[in-house]
């Protein structure tokens, strides 16, 4: 694929920066080795490997969910400084 200078001034525009025309320049060439790398990538033969595949072994590590008795309500309202109705009362912070 070519990359033109329209393409690297449209992609600049895109993240709101400003090039100068060495960096246009520059960026095209960049950008071209870039699209000819992935190409090349593009070549191998990834037919036998599973979309999430990795190089070494990952196991799901969370633990079984459990139920479980909560913490009594009035032990936890014992220490609240302003409680209303068996709940929290808070200043109101929304005007």
């Amino acid at each position: 694929m070519k990359v033109t200078k329209e393409t690297i001034e449209y992609v600049a525009n895109l993240a709101r920066l400003k090039l100068t025309e060495e960096e246009k320049e520059k960026f095209i060439r960049d950008m071209e080795n870039i699209i000819s790398y992935v190409d090349k990538l593009n070549e191998l033969d990834t037919s036998e490997i599973a979309p999430t595949d990795h190089v070494i072994p990952i196991n799901n590590v969370f633990r079984d969910d459990e139920v479980l008795d909560s913490y009594p309500k009035d032990k936890m309202l014992m220490n609240a400084p302003s409680k209303e109705n068996g709940c929290f009362k808070v200043p109101k912070v929304v005007e």
